[in-house]
Protein backbone atom coordinates (compact mmCIF):
# COMPACT_ATOMS: atom_id res chain seq x y z
CA UNK A 1 0.00 0.00 0.00
CA UNK A 2 1.67 3.60 -1.21
CA UNK A 3 1.94 6.42 1.24
CA UNK A 4 -0.74 8.09 -0.64
CA UNK A 5 -3.15 5.50 -0.22
CA UNK A 6 -2.59 5.01 3.42
CA UNK A 7 -3.41 8.65 3.89
CA UNK A 8 -6.33 8.63 1.76
CA UNK A 9 -7.46 5.14 3.96
CA UNK A 10 -6.98 7.20 7.07
CA UNK A 11 -9.08 10.18 6.05
CA UNK A 12 -11.82 8.07 4.37
CA UNK A 13 -11.40 6.47 8.33
CA UNK A 14 -11.54 9.89 9.68
CA UNK A 15 -14.51 10.97 8.20
CA UNK A 16 -16.83 8.18 7.91
CA UNK A 17 -16.12 6.54 11.62
CA UNK A 18 -14.17 8.42 14.14
CA UNK A 19 -16.77 11.74 13.02
CA UNK A 20 -20.14 10.23 13.61
CA UNK A 21 -18.91 8.62 16.52
CA UNK A 22 -17.35 12.22 17.78
CA UNK A 23 -20.91 13.60 16.88
CA UNK A 24 -22.92 11.07 18.77
CA UNK A 25 -20.81 11.07 22.31
CA UNK A 26 -20.85 15.22 21.66
CA UNK A 27 -25.01 15.20 20.83
CA UNK A 28 -25.37 12.60 23.75
CA UNK A 29 -23.35 14.78 26.73
CA UNK A 30 -25.15 18.46 25.52
CA UNK A 31 -28.29 16.54 25.97
CA UNK A 32 -27.80 15.17 29.58
CA UNK A 33 -26.17 18.96 30.11
CA UNK A 34 -29.23 20.73 28.79
CA UNK A 35 -31.70 17.92 27.91
CA UNK A 36 -33.04 16.82 24.80
CA UNK A 37 -35.76 19.18 23.48
CA UNK A 38 -33.18 22.28 23.95
CA UNK A 39 -30.81 20.56 22.30
CA UNK A 40 -32.59 19.33 19.43
CA UNK A 41 -33.61 23.47 19.31
CA UNK A 42 -29.98 24.36 19.53
CA UNK A 43 -29.52 22.39 16.46
CA UNK A 44 -32.11 23.85 14.23
CA UNK A 45 -31.01 27.51 15.50
CA UNK A 46 -27.81 26.25 14.56
CA UNK A 47 -29.03 25.40 11.16
CA UNK A 48 -30.77 28.84 10.58
CA UNK A 49 -27.60 30.45 11.80
CA UNK A 50 -25.39 28.39 9.44
CA UNK A 51 -27.85 29.17 6.54
CA UNK A 52 -27.81 32.97 7.27
CA UNK A 53 -23.91 32.69 7.10
CA UNK A 54 -23.57 30.69 4.10
CA UNK A 55 -25.98 32.61 1.65
CA UNK A 56 -24.16 36.06 3.39
CA UNK A 57 -20.43 34.95 3.12
CA UNK A 58 -21.47 33.15 0.19
CA UNK A 59 -22.82 36.76 -2.03
CA UNK A 60 -19.90 38.33 -0.89
CA UNK A 61 -16.93 35.45 -1.95
CA UNK A 62 -19.26 35.69 -5.31
CA UNK A 63 -19.35 39.48 -5.49
CA UNK A 64 -15.33 39.86 -4.61
CA UNK A 65 -15.01 37.11 -7.54
CA UNK A 66 -16.97 38.98 -10.32
CA UNK A 67 -15.49 42.41 -9.74
CA UNK A 68 -11.68 40.59 -9.35
CA UNK A 69 -12.25 39.31 -12.71
CA UNK A 70 -13.89 41.96 -14.17
CA UNK A 71 -10.73 43.96 -13.40
CA UNK A 72 -8.46 41.47 -15.01
CA UNK A 73 -6.65 40.32 -11.90
CA UNK A 74 -6.51 36.70 -10.82
CA UNK A 75 -9.29 36.00 -8.32
CA UNK A 76 -6.62 33.29 -6.48
CA UNK A 77 -7.79 34.82 -3.15
CA UNK A 78 -11.45 34.69 -4.03
CA UNK A 79 -11.77 31.50 -5.53
CA UNK A 80 -10.15 29.99 -2.67
CA UNK A 81 -12.94 32.05 0.14
CA UNK A 82 -15.61 30.74 -2.03
CA UNK A 83 -14.68 27.09 -1.94
CA UNK A 84 -14.14 27.47 1.77
CA UNK A 85 -17.34 28.96 1.97
CA UNK A 86 -18.51 25.84 -0.02
CA UNK A 87 -16.82 23.22 2.55
CA UNK A 88 -18.58 25.29 5.58
CA UNK A 89 -22.08 24.98 4.05
CA UNK A 90 -21.23 21.36 3.65
CA UNK A 91 -20.13 20.68 7.33
CA UNK A 92 -23.43 23.17 7.69
CA UNK A 93 -25.45 20.40 6.28
CA UNK A 94 -24.86 17.37 7.90
CA UNK A 95 -26.19 17.18 11.61
CA UNK A 96 -23.93 17.47 14.81
CA UNK A 97 -22.02 19.89 16.56
CA UNK A 98 -18.23 19.29 15.98
CA UNK A 99 -19.41 19.53 11.79
CA UNK A 100 -21.65 23.10 12.57
CA UNK A 101 -18.47 24.61 14.10
CA UNK A 102 -16.09 23.52 11.72
CA UNK A 103 -18.61 24.67 8.86
CA UNK A 104 -19.20 28.42 10.67
CA UNK A 105 -15.11 28.35 11.26
CA UNK A 106 -14.50 27.95 7.62
CA UNK A 107 -17.42 30.48 6.79
CA UNK A 108 -16.75 33.04 9.12
CA UNK A 109 -14.92 36.02 7.57
CA UNK A 110 -12.75 36.58 10.67
CA UNK A 111 -11.36 32.87 11.38
CA UNK A 112 -11.57 32.52 6.88
CA UNK A 113 -8.11 33.70 6.45
CA UNK A 114 -5.97 31.02 8.82
CA UNK A 115 -8.07 28.08 6.44
CA UNK A 116 -7.56 30.33 3.39
CA UNK A 117 -3.73 30.01 4.27
CA UNK A 118 -3.95 26.17 5.04
CA UNK A 119 -5.59 25.95 1.73
CA UNK A 120 -3.40 27.74 -0.59
CA UNK A 121 -0.20 26.07 0.56
CA UNK A 122 -1.93 22.50 0.03
CA UNK A 123 -2.72 23.59 -3.34
CA UNK A 124 0.53 25.13 -3.83
CA UNK A 125 2.19 21.57 -2.43
CA UNK A 126 0.28 19.79 -4.78
CA UNK A 127 0.52 21.69 -7.94
CA UNK A 128 4.40 21.17 -7.07
CA UNK A 129 4.37 17.38 -6.52
CA UNK A 130 2.07 17.02 -9.40
CA UNK A 131 4.08 18.89 -11.91
CA UNK A 132 7.63 17.64 -10.78
CA UNK A 133 5.78 13.69 -11.19
CA UNK A 134 4.91 14.57 -14.38
CA UNK A 135 7.78 16.54 -16.00
CA UNK A 136 11.02 15.58 -14.16
CA UNK A 137 12.47 17.41 -11.25
CA UNK A 138 13.89 21.15 -13.35
CA UNK A 139 12.54 20.47 -16.63
CA UNK A 140 12.12 23.45 -18.30
CA UNK A 141 10.86 22.03 -21.68
CA UNK A 142 7.57 21.27 -20.61
CA UNK A 143 5.55 20.75 -24.12
CA UNK A 144 3.26 23.80 -24.93
CA UNK A 145 0.04 23.29 -27.36
CA UNK A 146 -0.08 20.95 -30.08
CA UNK A 147 -1.36 23.05 -33.11
CA UNK A 148 -3.09 21.31 -36.26
CA UNK A 149 -3.23 23.90 -38.77
CA UNK A 150 -5.89 23.11 -41.36
CA UNK A 151 -8.87 24.80 -43.55
CA UNK A 152 -12.59 25.43 -41.87
CA UNK A 153 -14.81 24.45 -44.35
CA UNK A 154 -18.61 25.59 -43.85
CA UNK A 155 -21.30 23.17 -45.37
CA UNK A 156 -24.75 25.10 -45.22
Amino acid sequence: MSRRSRRAAVLLFLAFVVMPILEIVVLIKVGQVIGPWWTILLLVLDSILGAWLIKREGRKAWQALRERVETGRLPHRELADGALVVLGGAFMLSPGFVTDVLGILLILPVTRPLFRGLLVSYAGRQVVRRTTAAYGPGDATRPGPTVVRGEVVDEQ
